[in-house]
């Protein structure tokens, strides 16, 4: 569907980091040859001259991808995690205008009954149908109920807090589990990415999204609670893999709210990396205000403080996604 991309380029910023996994490695994107330095407390050797990030990776700059030839069909990723407030609606947010800068059309989901997606991007929240109308079969045609943004190339599917009563109205339907996946396909070939932003539980809601979806991102804040909900929430998604939608992959886990300042984030992360390996983005989110600020302005970061290193770091997300085929 589009050119090959371009090897990402090292990068020379950055401080944090443990072992440098991929450098050099087979079709790696660089083969160099430094001298090696051993880390305090005989961990892993470091390679001399060379910057490292948060994940232990030397760190690289993930450049734009190609331009498509032709738009669709849409890989569709939900992006889940039953903890909340770990960055899913944030990431979905930016992640999705940070593709749409870069050339590919999208829809972004919002499946959680709090409708922070819609009021993100100052969509109207009871002005027309929204999810909820779809799913209980209320609106039949799923145009009517996507939404412009203000930024080009991002289209919103709304929810508010109807979509609460959603999982008690489905439980006597037939394939409950699939009404998502019904319901997207009617617009699949016109777009290139499906964000669909889940609720933060595993119910009924979130099973329909990743029966839905071709891959799961896992934004995972950098916090010892986070952590300890992704064993389970890996198991759920074994369990929809195997039972039914055998095409469902982990696209990646996507640290998010890294303070390097702190022992217990640094801890975390590797932590995080320890058990999870190359599945781990090596872009992190790091904390930030402008996040919040922009939720409130109801746009996305890059367009509410486009120079700052929050808009920059979903830039980078974005293009790793490209980089690792998870987007077109």
């Amino acid at each position: 569907m589009n050119a090959k991309q371009d090897e990402p380029i090292l990068r020379g910023t950055g401080t944090e980091g443990a072992s440098p996994d991929t450098l050099g490695a087979p079709g790696g994107p660089a083969q160099l040859d430094l001298g090696l330095e051993q880390l305090d407390g005989g961990a892993a050797p470091r390679r001399t001259g060379v910057k490292y990030g948060p994940t232990g990776r030397p760190l690289r700059e993930f450049p734009a991808p190609a331009p498509l030839r032709q738009h669709g069909p849409a890989r569709i990723i939900a992006l889940c995690n039953q903890k909340g407030g770990v960055g899913k609606t944030t990431t979905t947010i930016n992640l999705g205008a940070s593709l749409a800068a870069d050339g590919r059309r999208v829809l972004a989901v919002d499946f959680d009954p709090q409708g922070a997606l819609t009021a993100g991007l100052a969509i109207p929240a009871h002005d027309g149908p929204t999810v909820y109308d779809l799913l209980l079969g209320n609106e039949r045609d799923i145009r009517k109920t996507i939404r412009r943004t203000s930024v080009e190339d991002l289209d919103v599917i709304p929810a508010n807090i109807d979509l609460s009563a959603a999982e008690v109205q489905l439980v006597g339907e037939v394939a409950r589990e699939s009404i998502l996946a019904r319901v997207l396909r009617a617009v699949s070939d016109e777009y290139d990415v499906i964000l669909i932003d889940c609720q933060p539980s595993l119910g009924l809601l979130t099973v329909n999204a990743l029966t839905a979806a071709h891959g799961v991102l896992i934004p995972l804040e950098c916090e010892f609670f986070a952590l300890r909900g992704v064993a389970l929430l890996v198991e759920t998604i074994e369990k929809v893999h195997d039972r039914l939608n055998p095409a469902l992959k982990l696209d990646g886990i996507l640290a998010t709210m890294y303070d390097a300042r702190t022992l217990h984030a640094r801890e975390v992360m590797e932590r995080v990396v320890e058990t999870f390996g190359d599945d781990v983005l090596e872009t992190v989110i790091t904390r930030t205000v402008k996040f919040p600020d922009a939720t409130v302005a109801g746009v996305p970061v890059s367009v509410y403080a486009p120079d700052h290193a929050a808009s920059k770091a979903y830039s980078q997300v974005a293009r790793e996604l490209v980089f690792r085929h998870a987007v077109a």
